[in-house]
């Protein structure tokens, strides 16, 4: 199956990319290696992930619609896997522009160019943040009334657009809210990567609360899987949440990582900004009884992998920006 990957050089399109070969598909690429957060982690992903796993991809921007005209008419997919986006709640207080442009004009782009081209079956990269303050475990089928920042609000239109091109145009749309994704090179901007250079490297901990705010983890592997395994369907419009389904409080990876590290956290606590929820958890028996798909990497696994990680390439790791 030829599939085009958006987003191939960010922290899941690497992997999903890398899987989709793996698997036996043909795969290509985009991404514009954005400076949303330190290059030289993307740069780390194209030579270690893409390139080794040969995915081959191109340097674009998915906001210019001659591009992904031009990606789409040349290549001629049968799936397109839009994981380019903007991501990170505070950070849209500052910038909402550049996430509406990235995640609801570049999905806009997308589709039209899908639509021309005759390529129907389309999977979006969604967020548990469009849950906002909803009843948990949280649901595909919830009301979503209740969002909290720019991030949230553009990634629910971007859901908009897919369900509106299966209306209008018989797409095949699967879009996936993601929970709380980390893992090995993942973004600088997240909990897991700060917490580990923050007490491996000795420095203070800058911690939103007291800690107690849960987080439904999943790991960027099992992530990956999930996406795969939705390619080849043919389901008409369908939402499916990708987590853990086991919220754990932000103190017990804390502690998981001082146990790993063999160091104690020197924590400074900060008010809880308006835009987080105290917790997050994904009810999962959609992605089980659609994907047969279950989370398989434990949060102890998980957190010795971003570790390792870190250790692994301390040296130029412990530079980037948070």
């Amino acid at each position: 199956m030829k599939i085009i990957v958006t987003g191939c050089a960010g922290f899941i399109g690497s992997r999903v990319a890398s899987l989709l070969v793996e698997r036996g598909h043909t795969v290509r690429g985009i991404d514009n290696l954005s400076d949303a957060y330190d290059v030289r982690m993307k740069n780390w992903r194209v030579d270690n992930l893409l390139a080794r796993n040969g995915v081959e991809w191109v340097n674009g921007d998915i906001t210019d619609r001659d591009t992904v005209r031009g990606l789409i008419e040349d290549f001629r997919p049968e799936a397109v896997i839009n994981l380019a986006a903007r991501a990170g709640v505070r950070q849209s207080i500052d910038d909402p522009w550049v996430y509406y442009e990235t995640n609801v004009t570049g999905t806009l782009n997308l589709l039209e160019a899908c639509k021309d081209a005759g390529v129907s079956r389309f999977l979006l990269a969604s967020t548990s943040s469009v849950y906002g303050k909803n009843q948990m475990p949280f649901s595909e089928d919830a009301v979503i009334d209740s969002l909290l920042s720019p991030y949230a609000t553009s990634k629910k239109a971007a859901e908009d657009l897919c369900r509106l091109y299966n209306y209008l145009f018989d797409f095949d749309v699967t879009v996936f809210r993601f929970f709380t994704v980390y893992g090995p090179s993942g973004r600088p901007d997240m909990s897991l990567f700060r917490f580990v250079r923050w007490i491996v490297e000795g420095d203070t901990l800058q911690l939103n609360g007291d800690g107690t705010q849960q987080r439904d983890f999943t790991h960027v592997d099992d992530v990956a899987r999930g996406v795969v395994a939705a390619v080849d369907r043919s389901p008409g419009y369908e939402t499916i949440n990708l987590g853990s389904d086991s919220p754990v409080e932000l103190n017990a990876v804390i502690d998981e990582i001082e146990s790993l590290v063999g160091k104690t956290a020197n924590i400074e606590h900060h008010p809880f900004p308006a835009t987080d929820v105290m917790a997050t958890w994904a009810n999962i028996s959609r992605a089980r009884e659609l994907l047969d798909w279950e989370p398989q990497v434990s949060l102890k696994q998980g957190v010795a992998t971003v570790v390792d990680w870190y250790m692994e390439n301390r040296d130029w790791a412990k530079e980037i920006s948070l």
